[in-house]
């Protein structure tokens, strides 16, 4: 192996002492004085530590030292380029050193040490940068001493005059955290003030429909100073006419006794309000043919249908169905809702009683309980010297107190109508019936129902005051009596002791082109026959009526005509049904 390089300038030597971190050779010049020793002469060790021959130097060697193979292979290494760091450049072992240049010492001093340390001149400043690691060799030693002062003309740079770099940036994060709280803050804030806002305007159009409410109201209700209603108006019926209305009719038939007793069961859905029409016997209407006849002639003639037909024209509203109720039928509905409570006018025998002076069944008195049994004799007892119109408020009553204790949901009442088992006229069906009943029934619990029983003249036609009080505020119709301009009714009582001869003169008189009105059967006979007018317009009419009847135009005399008819007739001994033409 050669250990001395001799192709330096100027006759200057090198020799081998080990190899880098990039395992590159590492020469150094041999002294004057010492390139006359013999090359036996071992290489000087700047650690003190002999190095043994054939073994090269470790620079990191921790005190156990490493030994690595010299590569003697006796032709010149060839040493890889050397990339730069940072540092100082590494030394290129292909270019002749300048005379005495050290390229890894600051100083001029002739041995070498490869960290920038001499043997002769003390410690010299390591190169921070040259930490690179030498392979198969262990790593540097860790350096515990501080670092020394920077040289002349070199400015002194420290690693933590730069840590700010490396450091995290807490207080950048804070800041947008803070931007982030305070832009959340503030849209909180926004969103506050926009809900506050729409719940102004929504309390405000609140207030306002409020307002305008109770002002129509009041308006409407005729309260409003200085303003009146649309009811008040006289001669107009449109705020009557535009609410709704539901009606049905109802038909009392008492099965022991006869005759029969209506009423109107009305539910205004617009104002909530209930009523009971109590609809007289002797109310005047006109039948499909024309002729006139009275309510209770036509239940029993007619039947539901045509009577129902015949009432919507009288009173100009639209009755919805016919609820018949047999009085049977309405003492198991008493029974079934549990009793009612009503207050009586009247002590009402026991129809049952076989023996006179027995106790009434029903006491006069207020908040009478009264049971199925007890209901219907109340509700068709009329006494004697009674009009049938006080009878009728006593039916009234009645039906006034199922609705109060009948059920108000509509499916617990249709069962109750349905329990009846009674045979409804179309199109009125038990869901309906039950349905119409609750509503009522809510009503009357309320104290929202009243009764009023309708206005009707001894002729049986109604009154002004009937179509304001009655047929236009509750029926919202329009009453209508028969024709003024129809044929002429003619009132016909049987005074000749011959039953069947009633029968005859109401075919004649119809024949004839007139109205027939029943005026019935007098107990006692009369010998002659009577014709009376009232009115001096049908005094033809009256004459006409004789020459029908076969009587003679003697009969005819102006006086007292009864109710409904513009004419009347007294059939005594002296009419003869077969000399009627």
């Amino acid at each position: 192996m050669n250990d001395r390089y001799d192709a330096g300038y100027g006759g200057d030597q090198y020799e081998l002492v080990g190899y880098d971190e990039y395992n590159q050779p590492v020469y150094r010049q041999v002294p004057a004085q010492q390139t006359q020793q013999p090359p036996q002469q071992q290489p000087y060790d700047p650690y003190g530590q002999q190095q043994q021959q054939g073994y090269a130097y470790d620079p990191y060697a921790t005190g156990t030292q490493q030994q690595t193979p010299d590569y003697d292979t006796g032709t010149q290494p060839q040493t890889p380029q050397p990339y730069d760091t940072g540092a100082q450049q590494a030394y290129n072992s292909r270019q002749a050193p300048q005379s005495g240049y050290d390229p890894y010492t600051t100083g001029t001093t002739t041995a070498y040490d490869p960290y920038g340390q001499t043997a002769t001149s003390g410690q010299q400043p390591r190169v921070a940068e040259q930490t690179a690691y030498i392979p198969q060799q262990g790593g540097p030693a860790e350096d515990t001493e501080a670092p020394k002062a920077p040289q002349a003309g070199e400015r002194d740079y420290r690693t933590e005059q730069f840590a700010f770099v490396e450091e995290p940036t807490d207080d950048s994060e804070d800041v947008i955290d803070w931007l982030n709280f305070t832009e959340n803050r503030t849209e909180r804030r926004e969103e506050a003030k926009r809900r506050a806002r729409g719940r102004m305007v929504a309390l405000v159009v609140a207030l306002a429909l409020v307002v305008s409410g109770g002002v129509g109201y009041l308006w409407y209700a005729g309260k409003l100073p200085g303003v009146s209603s649309p009811a008040s108006k006289s001669g107009t019926t449109t705020a009557a006419g535009a609410q709704n209305r539901d009606v049905i009719v109802v038909h009392l038939h008492n099965t022991a006794k006869g005759g029969t007793s209506s009423v109107l069961l009305v539910d205004n859905t617009t104002l909530k309000q209930g009523t009971t029409v109590l609809l007289p016997n002797s109310l005047a209407l006109t039948d499909d043919d024309g002729n006139t006849t009275t309510l209770a002639k036509s239940v029993d003639d007619d039947g539901t249908s045509g009577t129902v037909d015949q009432l919507n024209t009288v009173l100009g509203t639209d009755i919805e169905g016919t609820w018949r109720l047999d009085t049977p039928y309405l003492q198991n509905l008493v029974d079934l809702v549990g009793n009612i409570d009503i207050d009586t006018n009247a002590d009402v025998p026991d129809p049952s009683a076989t023996k006179k002076g027995a106790a009434p069944l029903v006491h006069k008195g207020k908040d009478q309980t009264l049971s199925g049994k007890m209901a219907v004799a109340y509700a068709t007892y009329r006494a004697s010297g009674e009009s049938q119109n006080t009878q009728l408020e006593r039916f009234g009553q009645v039906m006034q107190g199922v609705l109060r204790q009948l059920t108000s949901d509509p499916t617990a009442a249709t069962t109750t109508v349905q329990t009846l088992a009674q045979i409804l006229d179309p199109p009125l069906t038990d869901k309906d019936l039950g349905t119409f009943l609750a509503k009522l029934a809510d009503l009357a619990k309320s104290g929202d129902y009243k009764t009023a029983l309708l206005p009707v003249q001894n002729d049986g036609t109604l009154t002004a005051q009937a179509s304001a009080s009655v047929v236009k505020d509750v029926l919202g119709g329009t009453a209508k009596s028969p024709d003024e301009g129809s044929a002429v009714r003619v009132a016909v009582q049987n005074a000749t002791g011959v039953k069947d001869d009633t029968e005859k003169a109401r075919v004649v008189l119809l024949n004839g082109g007139f109205t027939f009105l029943e005026a019935g059967t007098t107990s006692a006979t009369s010998a002659k026959s009577k014709i009376t007018y009232s009115d001096a317009a049908d005094k033809e009419n009256a004459t006409e009526v004789a020459k029908t009847l076969g009587l003679s135009t003697s009969t005819v005399t102006k006086g007292t005509v009864s109710a409904n008819a513009d004419v009347s007739v007294v059939l005594g001994e002296d009419y003869k049904p077969s000399s009627a033409s």
